[in-house]
């Protein structure tokens, strides 16, 4: 089975994760998409992050009833900062089995080189990358294993929300209605 590994804070999640992964799989790109909810990214030191459980169980009341979407807590047991190459290791002992593709943005990709064993990353692992505002990317000369997709690009991020959120502004069609409802306490 290919599965993409949809790793991040989300913080919290919303519409345009969704979408994202909802394209790769109704595209072909992958048959499932697992949303790795990463308790502290080393690149994002100093960001103040909700609640791991919480985002946690945001991810999953977002996806709960369609069944190409899984949420995963893999990182919470690894040690912290997450490192990709920890999950991927970790995923792929368990899920002997499974192909897994990493899902990145084009922002993730220029700052690639900077990753934790990037070069093992791109030699045992396939990745996906999608577009990104202000990150252009020539998909013709991309290493083996890595594929730029065609997927939508979506202007909407977890700082846009919370901000929003913070300002008291009705953002609920950015988010799924379940997670809008927690989010806000109903109201």
């Amino acid at each position: 089975m290919r599965v993409g590994l949809f790793s991040g804070s989300f913080n919290p999640i919303h519409i345009g994760h969704l979408a994202l992964a909802n394209w790769l799989c109704a595209f072909g790109e992958v048959d499932e998409v697992w949303f790795v909810v990463s308790p502290r990214n080393p690149f994002k030191q100093g960001q103040e992050l909700m609640d791991d459980d919480l985002r946690l169980r945001l991810v999953r009341l977002a996806i709960e009833g369609y069944p190409r979407f899984r949420a995963s807590d893999v990182e919470f047991g690894l040690p912290r900062p997450s490192y990709t190459i920890h999950t991927l290791d970790a995923l792929q002992t368990q899920y002997p089995a499974h192909e897994f593709h990493l899902i990145i943005g084009s922002d993730n990709w220029a700052a690639f080189p900077r990753w934790r064993e990037a070069g093992r990353i791109l030699r045992e692992h396939h990745l996906l990358i999608y577009p990104r505002p202000g990150y252009p990317l020539d998909g013709s000369n991309l290493p083996p294993h890595v594929r730029l997709t065609q997927a939508p690009v979506l202007d909407v991020s977890s700082t846009f929300v919370r901000q929003a959120l913070s300002e008291g502004r009705d953002v609920r069609y950015f988010l799924h209605p379940r997670v809008w409802a927690e989010m806000t306490n109903g109201n």
